[in-house]
């Protein structure tokens, strides 16, 4: 464990670029052999703008990278943050528990904020009114919620208290699990079910993407799902049944086309209070 630590506090850009790209690349091939949907639709050009929105993402963090390296020296100086205070553990615990809180700040709370808060959700809108989630689609997110992420994220640094290893060990472990959660692939149904009781499993967080409430509004988890199961948002239902978009915005070229998925936060509707059947 001393060794992954050692690694990721000083792991190249270079590395995480080859994370990112391999990634896409590898969920990219296994789309095409393993298919949870057969989308009728040109790969490639569904991909352009969730690759637009891809590198406004790149933009974003390497941007504010600075504040996060200086959150993390400035925690790890003071001993500050929860998992800091915590009496002595192995290094492994200490680990496992940072990644976790952080899953918890970095993922799960700024998710579950940006569907509560109308002007966040209108800025999320741009990654759910995605008609064919693929593995593209995971980084598919308007260059504000990129800001309003990187906040959350902050804010966990410093509240948990990680230093820059976990911190990057947490970013590398997101970038994977978006890919593979977003992924248009089948797994068996059990084994997909087992894996959800541990870690956000691709069924599981495709849920998300149901275009009606109250699915849309469930399973804000990105790597863990403990967070979802014990704060009451993990929802179920069966994988056919799925229809990805957004109901108050059913057009698919619209949503195609990155100038209107640009503007998208600024147009003005009511969040719909129209509920789908649940299914037990």
């Amino acid at each position: 464990m001393e060794r992954i630590i050692n690694y990721f506090e000083t792991i190249p850009t270079l590395h995480r670029s080859l994370l990112l790209v391999g990634g896409i690349t590898l969920f990219w091939l296994l789309e095409g052999g393993l298919p949870l949907f057969k989308f009728k639709y040109k790969k490639w050009q569904h991909a352009i703008p969730n690759f637009f929105f891809t590198l406004t993402t790149i933009v974003v963090n390497f941007g504010l990278a600075f504040l996060l390296l200086g959150t993390a020296d400035w925690v790890k100086a003071n001993d500050f943050g929860i998992i800091n205070w915590l009496p002595e553990m192995p290094l492994w615990l200490y680990a496992i528990l940072g990644v976790l809180l952080l899953d918890f700040f970095g993922a799960y709370l700024a998710h579950y904020v940006e569907h509560k808060v109308k002007p966040l959700w209108m800025v999320h809108l741009v990654h759910h009114t995605d008609h064919n989630v693929d593995t593209t689609t995971g980084n598919r997110h308007h260059p504000l919620e990129s800001v309003v992420r990187f906040t959350f994220t902050l804010l966990g640094v410093f509240v948990v208290g990680t230093p820059i290893a976990l911190v990057f060990l947490y970013q590398s472990l997101s970038v994977v699990f978006t890919q593979l959660t977003h992924a248009n692939i089948k797994l068996p149904k059990r084994v997909d079910k087992i894996l959800s009781y541990v870690i956000v499993s691709p069924d599981m967080h495709k849920i998300h993407h149901h275009y009606r409430l109250p699915y849309t509004d469930s399973n804000y988890g990105n790597i863990f799902s403990i967070w979802d199961r014990i704060l009451g948002t993990y929802m179920y239902m069966e994988r056919e049944n799925l229809v990805y978009g957004v109901d108050v915005f059913p057009d698919e070229e619209k949503n195609g086309k990155i100038m209107e998925l640009l503007k998208q936060p600024f147009q003005k509707y009511d969040k719909p209070t129209l509920t789908a059947d649940v299914e037990e």
